[in-house]
Formats: C-alpha cells, structure tokens, sequence
C-alpha cells in the first residue's frame, strides 16, 4: 500500500488507517469486538500501519481492545490516540454520558497520556493529539506539556483534532503541529475552505476520520434505514450537518446509488469510490476508516491503489448538482 508522510515530518503511514471509534462505542449500530480484535490482527498484514484510538471510545475500552488485536504486533505501526476530555465519577457512564468537559491543561493531559500508555500496553506513542479544542487552557501551555512529553520520550510526535486554522496558527508559535485529525468526505467538505491548504502550506499532516460518511458511504443504507435510539446518528445531525436528517438523508442516498453505479463501471464499490476520492486530495495524508471484519478490510485495502481522474471527480461533483445535495464548503467547522 501507499506511504504517506505527514506533513514535513519523518511520521510515515498506510494511506489508509485503521479508525477504531466503532469498536470502543455503545452508540454506532452493533459490532462484534471478537471480529473487529480479529480484523486488526488481520490488518497489519493487509498493509495497514497506522491505527487511531482515543481514550474517550468508550470511555478507554477502545485502546484495550486494540492493545489485545496488535499484541507484539504494536512494534510496527503507528500508534495514535487522544486525550483531552475530563470524565465523570461514574464507571457505569459510557459514551458522550461518560464526558464532564474538554481539558487540555498540562496536568490533565500528562496524567491522561499515562493511562492511555498503560491501557495500549507501550511505554511510548507514535503520535498523540488533543481531541477537541479546550476553550479554557491557552495553547501555549498545552504545547508546553506535549514538548515535555515528547522530550521524555513519551511521544514520538504530536498534534490536535477538530482545530480551526487559528487554533492552529496559535500552536505553530509554540512548537510544531504534526497533524491534525478533523472529519473529511464527499458529503463533507468544510475543510477544504481553509484548514486543508492551510495543513498543506505549513507542512502539516491530515488525519480524515468519517472518510465513508458515518455509513452513508457504504451503500448499506436505504430510504426505509433508521437508527436507533442509542445510535448517536438518530439525532440526524454529524458534526454539526444534518445527514441524517429525513429530508437530507433521501436525498443523499441518490447520490449515493449514483455514485455505486458509477464506481460498479470500474469494477469497485461505493466504499471504494469514496476512499479513493478522499485520498486523491494531496492534502491528505490518512483517510480513517472503520473495519468490523476482515471482507470490510479487504475492500477498504484494495481502495488505496484506485486513482480518480479530474473528469471523475466533475462526474462525482455534478451528481451532487443534479440531485440538488449540498457539500457544505463554506459552512463553518464547530470547534
């Protein structure tokens, strides 16, 4: 498969990685943990070298059960995860119930970092990054810690998630941004506006979680889908859209048939289709993407070497047009 550096870095991945939000989550339809601990087990032999984690999926089983899947396996990939949220006293609490706040001071996120190293079982990590943007702390300190982190070999290198180009800006006058993860599809397209060229300009990687759409993407949906209750996309909203609101949600989903009639010319799926468009955006170093078992893997492999054309991707643009669905360019990112 195709490496990738991020950014201006000596940080090198699979250009597709191994997204495990599905696997630490009550609230994203049913999965099998076995299958799933199976399918990252089975990754590294695909080609997969980076998979992403984050303390609060769950909160915190998701990097056990990638700590049982990679095994001695941990050696030779790329390790990410993410802290920055503080938790409430309650051990029943799970998902975003879990959640008292974001916290990105010194002694939260040193503290933090140590119980993700003892859950993933390494004592240092490739990349880690803040989750979402603390209003409170100043960036100045948070970049503080992850250099003291960094020195003490903690980390290899880090970086933010889901921070705006000022957000961003503040930080590279502290130290110097590996990545920074932020959602990215064909339904999804707020960050071509600003925070990718501006990733591409200051030779810093990008990290594209939600790369098939929540689901959208995959073509396993129909007009009669629903979700529910416990299923965060029942509330119709992503990251501030509204995807899976009824009357957006049809809509979408002649796009969607469109665009697998499209890729089933070429002999691929939808899925496929929708990880090639997103990695053929230079600014792009890693697309994450959800594997529950190994056919999911496979096809999501096999996506990597499928290279579009500017003419498929005005195809692709004008399904969108016809159908009338927007892509949201200049819509703001919440941060």
């Amino acid at each position: 498969m195709e490496h990738r550096n991020f950014g201006n870095t000596d940080l090198s991945c699979s250009a597709v990685g191994f997204g495990t939000w599905e696997m630490g989550t009550t609230q994203y339809g049913e999965i099998d943990i076995q299958e799933a601990v199976r399918a990252v087990e089975m990754a590294v032999d695909h080609g997969i070298t980076l998979f992403d984690t984050a303390e609060v999926y769950g909160p915190f089983t998701s990097e056990e059960f990638l700590a049982r899947g990679l095994g001695a396996r941990r050696k030779d990939v790329v390790l990410v995860t993410k802290v920055g949220f503080a938790y409430r006293d309650d051990p029943d609490a799970r998902g975003p119930a879990a959640v008292a706040g974001r916290d990105a001071s010194p002694a939260h996120i040193t503290e933090h970092t140590e119980g993700c190293l003892e859950r993933l079982g390494t004592d240092y990590l490739d990349l880690l990054l803040i989750h979402w943007p603390d209003h409170k702390t100043p960036h100045e300190d948070t970049i503080a810690a992850l250099e003291a982190m960094k020195e003490a070999g903690k980390i290899r290198h880090y970086g933010v998630s889901n921070y705006d180009v000022p957000m961003m800006t503040e930080c590279e006058r502290h130290g110097h941004l590996t990545a920074n993860q932020v959602g990215y599809h064909m339904f999804d397209r707020r960050m071509e506006a600003a925070v990718l060229p501006y990733c591409q300009d200051q030779g810093i990687g990008y990290m594209a979680y939600g790369s098939l759409g929540f689901g959208l993407l995959t073509g396993a949906f129909t007009p009669d889908t629903t979700f529910v209750d416990w299923d965060w996309r029942s509330s119709g909203k992503a990251f501030g859209l509204p995807l899976f609101e009824r009357e957006h949600f049809v809509k979408e989903l002649k796009v969607v048939e469109r665009l697998r009639e499209f890729a089933a010319d070429s002999g691929h799926s939808v899925a496929q289709l929708a990880i090639a468009w997103l990695l053929g955006n230079p600014a792009v170093t890693v697309g994450l993407v959800g594997m529950r078992n190994e056919t999911e893997l496979e096809e999501n492999v096999a996506a990597a070497d499928w290279r579009l054309s500017d003419a498929d991707r005005a195809t692709i643009d004008g399904f969108f047009e016809e159908e009338g669905v927007p892509t949201y360019v200049d819509a703001k990112q919440a941060a």
